[in-house]
């Protein structure tokens, strides 16, 4: 289902649709929607965001970075940011790009069996123009913890050229919190 969400999401936002076709479409998706809301379920039950076996932890609004290789302190993968994702002239909207930074670092910063930690700060740097619709490299590397806090850093690549790099600072929760 998430994977057809992805196709309608990338489809929806590539088309200048005539307004019986727009009327059309909002009914079927109207009516889509009503078929799932007897299923609403409270959020600490729901998948989306919660489901790692899933591709973007079933959250449809992530990137879908799937992991190449994984260790204690790296992780390498890849990532193509689809039509849903442009910001204009074939360039993913920059706003994209801390969102995956974000998500495959948290990854990597809560495996392994680590404490749940939470973004502190994440700092994206623009390097070049990250394409759409190109599998794309990203790299992310655990550097260090100091007591609670723990720092990686990321870089995306198209080809080897570096569109984006980014540091972060994870929080390790306090025993309750959330």
């Amino acid at each position: 289902m998430l994977d057809a969400l992805r196709v309608l999401r990338d489809t929806a936002s590539g088309v200048d649709l005539p307004a019986d076709v727009a009327r059309n479409a909002s009914l079927d998706i109207e009516r889509l929607s009503g078929l799932l809301k007897p299923y609403l379920v409270a959020d600490t039950l729901q998948a989306a965001g919660r489901t790692p076996g899933i591709g973007g932890r079933a959250h449809a609004l992530l990137p879908m970075v799937h992991v190449d290789e994984a260790d204690d302190n790296r992780l390498v993968g890849h990532v193509t940011f689809g039509r849903y994702y442009l910001g204009g002239f074939g360039a993913a909207h920059g706003g994209a790009i801390p969102l995956m930074f974000d998500e495959i670092m948290g990854r990597l910063s809560n495996a392994v069996g680590r404490p749940m930690a939470r973004t502190a700060y994440l700092n994206v740097n623009f390097r070049a123009i990250t394409p759409i619709d190109v599998r794309l490299r990203v790299e992310v590397r655990h550097d260090r913890e100091e007591g609670r806090k723990r720092f990686l850093t990321a870089a995306l690549y198209d080809g080897e050229t570096v569109t984006a790099d980014a540091t972060a600072l994870f929080i390790t929760l306090k025993p309750g919190q959330r």
